[in-house]
């Protein structure tokens, strides 16, 4: 089983690595950031299992020396990232599925800036919570979300929130998607009871010709836009930001993530060239 698992930590970290080596990120601050994770899980773990997360405790738990555990602990934790993308992201599917804000055909209109209807000030009021609607429009038109028309209406560059112009922005969603998907996973690991296990689906084949990828990609485009639109929908009413008026205790973060992936098949040697 430990075999498997570092199989799979292995191909996990081969597209983690590409993007660090692009960025030049060097081994040890990759290695420096690993080891400060691992203190930090520990301790957090071992906070839970009702364990005092000792300095001692936690050095033994992760094989590293008392001192480096002690130095680990002492930096600050990078955090959780900003706001700006997840509230960004809610306008966008706001635009996209409230009827209040789309054109005679049913598809998201070009807004007038201000207005206490259908114009872009109200959107964000209504999708963004508190949010200025000037500073959301400068933050759209950065990533390349909106655009102002020749006649000073915002305009919808695209059927859902992914930022063009900033990479920070992108590196953010690779920090929660990529997370998401990993928790849903550990969970479903370590779930007993069937009832429980979240849901964790995919659709693939191995042997398509590149001729049907496009049609795939569109499909997936459309079909798993109109999916998550949808699932936004329902999203928004229980959500305090979006609706004041949503009853219930806590506070839980909770959603779905679609992607789409294509990648060459690399055969084995002793495979390659013979016919299909």
């Amino acid at each position: 089983m430990e075999k498997m698992l570092l199989n799979a930590t292995r191909r996990i970290l081969k597209p983690l690595v590409r993007i660090l080596y692009r960025k030049g990120v060097a081994f040890g601050e990759f290695s420096q950031l690993a080891r400060q994770v691992y203190v930090e899980v520990t301790e957090e773990m071992l906070a839970a299992a009702g364990e005092r997360p000792t300095t001692s405790r936690i050095a033994i738990a992760t094989g590293l020396t008392r001192k480096d555990v002690a130095q680990l602990r002492q930096m600050p934790d990078a955090g959780l990232p900003t706001a700006s993308y997840n509230r960004g992201a809610r306008v966008m599917t706001g635009w996209l599925h409230d009827d209040q804000f789309h054109d005679g055909e049913g598809k998201p209109a070009a807004l007038s800036v201000q207005g206490e209807t259908g114009s872009f000030a109200a959107l964000v009021s209504r999708y963004s919570g508190d949010m200025p609607y000037r500073a959301m429009l400068q933050e759209m038109e950065r990533l390349g979300a909106v655009q102002l028309t020749a006649d000073g209406k915002v305009e919808l560059m695209g059927g859902g929130y992914v930022p063009h112009g900033s990479e920070d922005e992108k590196f953010s969603i690779l920090g929660t998607d990529v997370a998401a998907l990993i928790t849903t996973i550990e969970h479903n690991l370590i779930t007993t009871d069937r009832s429980q296990l979240r849901f964790q689906r995919k659709v693939s084949y191995d042997n398509l010709p590149e001729e049907a990828l496009p049609l795939l990609q569109a499909m997936v485009n459309k079909d798993g836009l109109d999916l998550l639109i949808k699932f936004n929908s329902w999203l928004a009413t229980q959500d305090r930001d979006s609706n004041p008026q949503a009853a219930g205790t806590g506070r839980m973060r909770a959603g779905v993530g679609i992607y789409y992936f294509a990648e060459p098949v690399i055969e084995p040697p002793e495979q390659a060239g013979k016919p299909t």
